[in-house]
């Protein structure tokens, strides 16, 4: 493996962005050695893998050897790259951005810890990005210069992030474990498809990346697993109601990140990614299922000390077979996948009237009333549920089509020349365009 730092002038943006933005940074690494002490010390830099494989492993192309400047792309290929690219900076810049809102609300130090860690990693995602835009000429698909480049990247808010996952304010600790929990298991999926790659630059990157997502996601996954017991042992920290509506408000998101159910055919042709969209779809709904029934298991045998292994696996089939009570448990105690189309905005199911569990409701006020009792409070008083309520009823009074709908959602973008990371940069609305895509471009971090 190889370590490549950025040239100074761009090293010194992004340590000028950590220092805005995760300001927490050097007590991190103070502090190093007393959470972490079997892992490496945290480096801010970029790694690339040596010894992955030479050849194209998908698409038109496969068989032949990776390219390893982006001018031996075709133009079409390497403008889909370009925007991979930039769409996955923009992403983990993004999540540290949400996740710094609420990180000192954490009850527990440790947890407050594993997620500063996964920011601060985060932080170097996001830099290994950099690296792949400064490294090469991408001048044949892009009129930015590398500086544009970079300080497009850097100077995104919460707001104007290229993913609309990456536009949601976080309203307490339980955002930052369950996004850890269902949006770093997104990236997880988008990092192991880039791994194959026909951009070599692109796929040597994805291996260390994804060392470090695996962590990601246990920040997100064990803190669940101790609020699911707790909550069967009836403490009254968070409970499983709670956790269920930030599933809620998250697993929308999460399923959007893969792009339109309908695409992705593209990417795979390329050589950039081999699978398509809605195949990388029903595999990730299929793993969050399993980690759904992880806690239900974890919660029941917290509930019930005496059962075992598979006699919780047969109270859990009982509940859930007829969404009734056994020993106790009933079906609401548990937390449950919530329905594909469920308060989708993009993609085949956007702005579908579809419940959490499938139901279907014949009018708006009625769907408006189900998300009310199904989403967390503080979300609902947030900017991106007001435009979601605001499209979806001028959708239903036919003030715009579909296509407008899901063009207008939340977007900003950055007017007038300033340096990276400076707090005077001006936003304006983004002006809808009829002919916008009508689903993400499917990166994550």
């Amino acid at each position: 493996m190889t370590k490549t730092h950025l040239p100074a002038k761009f090293h010194d943006a992004v340590v000028k962005w950590q220092q805005t933005f995760l300001p927490d940074y050097d007590f991190l690494i103070e502090n190093w050695d007393k959470y972490f002490p079997r892992d490496r010390q945290f480096e801010l830099c970029a790694f690339r893998e040596l010894g992955i494989c030479n050849e194209v492993e998908c698409g038109d192309a496969e068989g032949e050897p990776k390219r390893t400047k982006a001018a031996a792309l075709h133009p079409e290929q390497a403008g889909h790259l370009l925007g991979a690219i930039r769409a996955q900076a923009s992403t983990e810049f993004g999540s540290i951005q949400q996740h710094q809102l609420t990180l000192a609300r954490a009850q527990n130090e440790e947890e407050q810890f594993w997620i500063l860690r996964m920011m601060a990693e985060e932080l170097r995602h996001g830099y290994q990005m950099l690296h792949l835009l400064l490294d090469d000429d991408w001048s044949s698909v892009t009129d930015a210069s590398s500086e544009d480049l970079v300080e497009e990247t850097l100077s995104m808010r919460t707001g104007s992030h290229i993913l609309g996952a990456f536009n949601v304010d976080f309203d307490s600790f339980v955002d930052n474990a369950v996004f850890c929990a269902l949006i770093d298991r997104v990236g997880k999926y988008q990092l192991n498809m880039q791994r194959v790659s026909a951009y070599k630059p692109m796929a040597e990157s994805m291996p260390q990346m994804l060392r470090e997502e695996a962590f990601h996601l246990a920040a997100g996954v064990v803190p669940l697993r101790r609020w699911m017991e707790q909550a069967a042992r009836e403490l009254p920290y968070v409970s499983t109601s709670d956790i269920q509506k930030t599933i809620n408000k998250w697993f929308p998101r999460g399923l959007e990140m893969f792009g339109d159910e309908r695409g992705g055919g593209t990417n795979v042709r390329f050589g950039l990614k081999p699978m398509k969209n809605l195949e990388a779809q029903d595999l990730y709904i299929e793993e969050v299922g399993k980690l759904v029934r992880d806690l239900n298991m974890r919660y029941i045998r917290a509930r019930i000390p005496g059962l075992d292994l598979a006699q919780a696996e047969q109270v859990l089939n009982r509940i859930l077979a007829d969404r009734g009570t056994d020993q106790g448990i009933a079906w609401e105690d548990l937390v449950h996948l919530p329905d594909r189309a469920f308060f989708r905005r993009r993609g085949v199911p956007a702005f579908e009237l579809a419940g959490w569990q499938g139901e279907s409701f014949e009018d708006l006020p009625s769907y408006l009333e189900h998300l009310r009792r199904h989403l967390p409070d503080a979300y609902r008083a947030s900017r991106d549920f007001r435009h979601y309520v605001e499209q979806a009823q001028k959708l239903t009074g036919g003030e715009v089509t579909l296509r407008e709908a899901v063009s207008a959602m939340p977007g900003l973008r950055r007017v007038g020349g300033v340096c990276p990371c400076s707090k005077s940069v001006r936003w304006v609305a983004e002006t809808p365009q009829s002919g916008a895509a009508a689903g993400d471009s499917g990166s994550a971090a």
